[in-house]
């Protein structure tokens, strides 16, 4: 997180409107990853800031394979998020507006690894039995996905 790093150096823990990506990972056994991550005991989606001279899915990729180990062999675009919903304050007091472009990948490699400073653990749970403890800013992320998910589902079986 260097830009941020500096960036807050300069302006301390006040708000600040943070640019960056994340990835929601399906399986073929049709279950999510999330990450357990180490600033608040949540569960989340692998993603984090954009540095300077990035595109939202350089971002994307590179975050994936710091937390996660896994390399996206492709990426499609699910969403863009921002305003109030994507507000967070971290435990450690700095203040964020999130603005996030989240990518769906189904084409991955590599083992998973967490990445010890930001990821405690890393799990694919199945679409019906997600934890409670969501990271409020993927909340409704993951909530979209879900619907979207469960009306795709839907369509196909009222389609056949």
């Amino acid at each position: 997180m260097g830009y941020i790093s500096e960036l807050r150096k300069l302006i301390g823990t006040r708000p600040i409107i943070m640019v960056g990506a994340n990835v929601i990972v399906t399986n073929e056994e049709n279950q999510l990853l999330l990450q357990l991550r180490t600033d608040n005991n949540c569960w989340g989606l692998p993603g984090g800031s954009m540095e300077l001279g990035e595109t939202l899915e350089d971002v994307a990729k590179r975050e994936l394979y710091e937390e996660t180990n896994l390399t996206a062999n492709e990426l499609s675009l699910f969403n863009v998020y921002s305003g109030k919903e994507l507000y967070y304050r971290y435990p450690h007091g700095d203040e964020v507006y999130n603005v996030v472009a989240t990518f769906i990948c189904e084409n991955f490699e590599g083992e998973l690894i967490a990445e010890k400073n930001e990821v405690l653990s890393l799990q694919f749970f199945s679409f019906n039995d997600l934890p409670s403890n969501i990271s409020s800013p993927d909340l409704p992320i993951v909530t979209e996905f879900l619907r979207v998910q469960r009306g795709a589902q839907v369509e196909n079986y009222t389609s056949e």
